[in-house]
């Protein structure tokens, strides 16, 4: 049995694709290092140096969609779009999980 087919990505520029693409990467890379999640500090370190580089993506995404005349963030698109690609759960790994109640 094939598992299920996900939905299609909706219509993006290059430009907000690296936008959401660079996002998801600096999300996953910031869940790496989230010590409420982190095993040990050698992956911590590798994903804070790997931090740099994602973020300058990030920062350039943003910049070449400002500079094409793209002011306006599509939210509902964007949000669509990440959804999609899991950013629910991969943003979830930024978070402290709740308290234990042992």
């Amino acid at each position: 049995m094939l598992p299920p087919e996900l939905p299609p990505l909706p219509a993006l520029t290059r430009a907000e694709s690296e936008f959401i693409d660079s996002y998801l990467a600096v999300v996953d890379l910031l869940g790496r290092i989230n010590p409420a999640h982190g095993h040990d500090t050698y992956a911590a370190l590798r994903a804070a140096q790997a931090l740099v580089g994602r973020a300058a993506a990030l920062k350039d995404a943003l910049t070449l969609m400002h500079a094409r005349g793209e002011a306006q963030v599509h939210a509902q698109t964007l949000t669509r779009a990440l959804r999609v690609l899991d950013g629910e759960r991969r943003a979830g790994r930024l978070t402290v999980p709740p308290q234990s109640t042992v």
